[in-house]
């Protein structure tokens, strides 16, 4: 996967085709973050995300919601330009953002790439990242200030930053994850077991000139999250 300030590649995924991007509810990503965001093969929008979506000038295929949150003008932009839209009701079990990465997995998205995940309310960020953590696809959460990406038992990720993150930490989704190795930064790691209980991965950094980036986990879910400065 590309993205305008790094790249990431997964050790056990050949991509046979590009993601599709998830437009969400919470903080928008910058317009021209969004606009250079480019490799993805479908556009989804839950609820507010189509506020983005219209500011950016980005038609999405697909606008999903219960309509909640989305400006007025924004919804009805995407009636006047024949965006399919999903309705569900206010009252249910699921978010929207839920619902569409459930319905993106099962309409045959290789890999997600969700941005309006951080900010906002926490307990739709905490829902969010915990959904996304158990797809059976990759799935990355970004925007030009943050990023979280997953790696599944037995998986290694690498990524080149054309941006250097100003911390790096790692943060376990399932209770333990063992055989946690990470390279090239100030406080590396081999075969470290991190849990959940006390997550104490935090805040590292790259070592001086460099740009690239491995992290490997033998079993659990580990979370690798990014954070970037922005004037």
């Amino acid at each position: 996967m590309e993205f305008p300030q790094l790249s990431l590649s997964y050790s056990s995924y050949t991509e046979k085709a590009n993601p599709w991007l998830l437009i969400t509810g919470g903080r928008p990503p910058k317009t021209s973050w969004l606009n250079a965001l480019q490799g993805y093969d479908a556009c989804w929008a839950a609820d507010h995300g189509i506020d983005a979506c219209q500011q950016a000038g980005i038609r999405p295929d697909v606008l999903l919601g219960d309509g909640d949150s989305a400006s007025t003008k924004a919804w009805s932009w995407a009636e006047q330009n024949g965006i399919t839209i999903q309705k569900y009701p206010v009252a249910k079990d699921y978010t929207d953002t839920q619902l569409a990465l459930q319905l993106m997995e099962e309409a045959g998205a290789p890999a997600i790439i969700l941005t309006g995940a951080f900010g906002g309310r926490f307990d739709h960020a905490y829902s969010t990242m915990f959904s996304c953590a158990s797809l059976s696809v990759p799935c990355a959460l970004i925007d030009e200030t943050e990023a979280l990406f997953y790696a599944q038992a037995d998986q290694s990720i690498n990524l080149t930053c054309q941006s250097v993150p100003k911390a790096i930490s790692l943060l376990p989704f399932t209770e333990n994850c063992s055989g946690v190795t990470i390279n090239n930064v100030r406080w590396p790691l081999t075969g470290a077991t991190l849990t959940q209980k006390s997550p104490n991965a935090v805040s590292n950094e790259l070592l001086t000139g460099q740009t690239d980036l491995s992290i490997c986990v033998k079993s659990g879910i580990l979370g690798v999250y990014c954070y970037w400065e922005t004037p």
